[in-house]
């Protein structure tokens, strides 16, 4: 099969148009049109419905798009592999990780990543969705749980506990829970129970609400709950990480607390040698060690 041409269908394919094709190819439209039909030919099948808006896969089109789509992330690898053998860190990372962990502990610290590496391009994607690596849709992950995934390496970075905050401002205004029934005078911040979140907090949540809390607030992720505290709503369930950065947070109820939530990082076999991959791992690391010595001199007693 014409390497050429399933490259030219690749392209049409994700564009869904001969013309968003030809320009990022390079070609006119009608010298697209004339390598697809080619294609066709000696498939001896049809892979596009042609319609006034765009082209649609047909069966076999999608057959076939699955498989150079397949391709194209397996030759992303392996340019990734090719540049990554220079000693420079650059190009493109793509980092997946769930909400809450990103928006409030990974994306404050990555200007010290690009101070050190000011080549490298990060491509942050916020998913609760479990990108599949293996495949490609992300270089590395940072998960609430150990993957799954096959042909993966894995390194657990640390963990986390959901527990109780609320604002100064709250507190004064509208005093201190001692007990968790006393929450039953407070509105309680937290994700849903039905939202995608770690068990942990799930089963924090449902065991509060089981001590007749009437007032809460419902967010689909912790950043809106953080929100919600910092703006003096009520009591939230949050993550022990964002305390650091959060000086105007007070701990309610401090035996009140989730069970350990384990944190890892993931990334294919086959880009053990990658040097971002190696400067993004160590720079975590190197965060999650300075964020510890952090909490330890905020908890440690006045000399």
């Amino acid at each position: 099969m014409d390497w050429d041409k399933l490259r030219i269908f690749h392209a049409v394919a994700s564009a869904g148009s001969l013309t968003h094709a030809g320009d990022s190819l390079h070609l006119s439209q009608s010298a697209v049109s004339r390598q697809i039909r080619a294609l066709e030919e000696s498939l001896n099948t049809t892979l596009f419905h042609r319609h006034a808006r765009g082209l649609i896969l047909t069966e076999q089109g999608e057959l076939l798009f699955e498989a150079t789509r397949s391709m194209s992330k397996r030759l992303e690898a392996a340019s990734a592999r090719i540049r990554d053998s220079e000693e420079e860190v650059f190009g493109e990372l793509r980092v997946t990780t769930a909400h809450g962990f990103g928006s409030l502990w990974l994306a404050p610290r990555l200007a010290k990543l690009y101070s050190k590496y000011p080549d490298l391009n990060i491509d942050l994607m916020l998913e609760e969705r479990v990108l599949d690596l293996p495949m490609r849709e992300a270089d590395v992950a940072i998960r609430m749980k150990e993957p799954s995934q096959a042909d993966l390496i894995r390194k657990r970075l640390m963990t986390v506990r959901m527990r109780l905050y609320a604002s100064h401002q709250y507190l004064e205004q509208f005093g201190t829970p001692h007990s968790p029934d006393d929450m039953r005078e407070h509105r309680l911040i937290c994700q849903g129970t039905s939202s995608t979140q770690v068990s942990a907090g799930a089963s924090m949540v449902q065991w509060l609400l089981g001590h007749d809390i009437t007032s809460r607030l419902n967010v689909n992720n912790y950043f809106g709950v953080l929100q919600c505290v910092k703006n003096h709503l009520g009591v939230g369930v949050l993550p022990d990480y964002i305390v650091a950065s959060e000086p105007d947070l007070v701990r309610v109820l401090p035996d009140v607390e989730s069970a350990e939530v384990p944190v890892f990082l993931a990334y294919p076999e086959e880009l053990r040698q990658s040097k971002r991959i190696a400067a993004f791992r160590d720079f975590v690391v190197e965060e999650i060690q300075e964020h510890r010595r952090n909490l330890e001199a905020q908890t440690s007693p006045d000399d």
